[in-house]
C-alpha cells in the first residue's frame, strides 16, 4: 500500500472515530437563547396561579406571551434535546406577580419545590413548556417544568443539587 494511501485511510479512520466520539457524547447544556419559535395560541389552562386568596387558570398561551428561550440539554431524569419556555421573573412581570415573594411549584404528583426571591438573584429558572419545538405534555414531564440551565451539567454530574428542578407543574403558589 502506498504512502498516501495509508495517510488517506488514517485521516479517514481518525475523522470516523472523531464523528463517532462527538455523536455519543452526552449533550451539554448551552446558554439560553432567544428562540425562534412562534408563541403558543393554546388558550386551554395548563397550570394554576394562587395569589392574593385567588385561583387563576394559565394557558400556555399566556406563559409563551413573554419571550421565549430556548437551550439544549440532557435532564436528569431522561429527557434531552432543545427545551424552551419562558424565564420564570419575566412570567411573574407578565402576570403582575409580587417577584419579591416566595413562590411554591407543586407537580400533579404532590411533588413541591419552593423557590426565593434570593434563589432567582442567585441562578436564572426557566419555565419550559416545549421539548424540541412540541409542547410538553404530562407523559413528557409537562405541560410545563421548571429547569436551571446554568446546573444542568453538574445536577447530570451528581456535583449539585436537583431539588429546584421540578417537572409536572400544577401550581404555582406566591407567597
Amino acid at each position: 500500500m502506498s504512502r498516501p494511501l495509508r495517510l488517506t485511510l488514517s485521516l479517514v479512520a481518525l475523522t470516523t472515530c472523531l464523528f463517532v466520539a462527538l455523536a455519543m457524547a452526552p449533550v451539554q447544556a448551552s446558554a439560553a437563547a432567544p428562540s425562534e419559535l412562534t408563541p403558543s395560541q393554546d388558550e386551554t389552562p395548563i397550570l394554576t396561579l394562587h395569589s392574593d386568596g385567588e385561583r387563576r387558570p394559565v394557558s400556555r398561551a399566556e406563559i409563551e406571551s413573554s419571550p421565549l428561550h430556548e437551550v439544549t440539554l440532557q435532564h436528569f431524569e431522561g429527557p434531552q434535546g432543545s427545551f424552551a419556555g419562558v424565564w420564570l421573573d419575566d412570567f411573574l412581570t407578565s402576570q403582575n406577580l409580587d417577584v419579591s415573594a416566595t413562590l411554591r411549584l407543586i407537580a400533579h404528583d404532590d411533588y413541591t419545590v419552593f423557590i426565593s426571591p434570593q434563589d432567582r438573584e442567585e441562578t436564572r429558572y426557566l419555565l419550559a413548556t416545549r421539548l424540541d419545538g412540541d409542547p410538553l405534555t404530562l407523559e413528557e414531564f409537562g405541560p410545563t417544568m421548571l429547569i436551571v440551565p446554568a446546573d444542568a451539567q453538574a445536577v447530570e454530574a451528581g456535583t449539585a443539587s436537583m431539588t429546584h428542578w421540578i417537572w409536572s407543574i400544577r401550581d404555582i403558589q406566591v407567597q
